[in-house]
């Protein structure tokens, strides 16, 4: 079975772009993948830092966050949008899981690997920049980006009051991008058995 790893470059509490994600793994399930939802908040890391890494070596829980991607055919990645780029805690928890320990192999954790992206926003961009850098960060890493993706513009008119999205459109294309996804993953993967 496909496996996918959902998770948002933001842990606020009521996150828009942790919302959109659940919606969209929901898609991705409805497909046939396994997917596996995480909060970056359950992996603290120090900020990247070579000299840190020399003494201590890679922190325990970029160790945990970078195998549970080595474990995934494939993300969903939602990223809210920081003066048009990503936020550092998402660059941070990527940059950790890039770095090889001994018996690794270069990019493992991206290498391969395929991804749906997407942003929300309460302006009316929904956080479009922030995924032409997105994809070519993961690009550059060796992953697959889908074609397709979404910013969510106003997202915080299509939610209820406890954060959940309500619109029937969003909902309908979030699931779209989690299937596409899916079964995007799917495909490569089979090529690679």
């Amino acid at each position: 079975m496909t496996k996918l790893l959902a998770f948002a470059g933001s842990t606020r509490n009521g996150s828009f772009n942790q919302a959109i994600l659940t919606v969209a793994a929901e898609g991705a399930r409805g497909s046939g993948a396994k997917v596996t939802v995480v909060n970056l908040a359950d992996y603290p890391m120090p900020l990247f830092n070579e000299d840190e890494e020399k003494v201590s070596g890679v922190p325990e829980n970029a160790r945990a966050f970078k195998q549970l991607l080595t474990e995934h055919d494939g993300f969903l990645i939602a990223s809210p949008e920081y003066n048009s780029s990503y936020p550092a805690l998402l660059k941070n928890a990527i940059d950790w899981a890039t770095r090889m320990e001994e018996g690794d192999k270069p990019m493992q954790a991206f290498k391969g690997k395929t991804a749906g992206i997407m942003a929300a926003s309460a302006g009316g961009l929904g956080g479009m920049r922030v995924l032409v850098v997105l994809r070519m960060l993961l690009a550059n890493i060796g992953v697959t980006v889908l074609p397709a993706q979404l910013a969510v513009a106003k997202v915080n008119t299509l939610m209820d009051n406890n954060g959940v999205v309500t619109d029937e459109k969003t909902i309908k294309q979030l699931k779209n991008l989690g299937k596409q996804t899916a079964e995007l993953t799917m495909k490569m993967t089979a090529q690679v058995l």
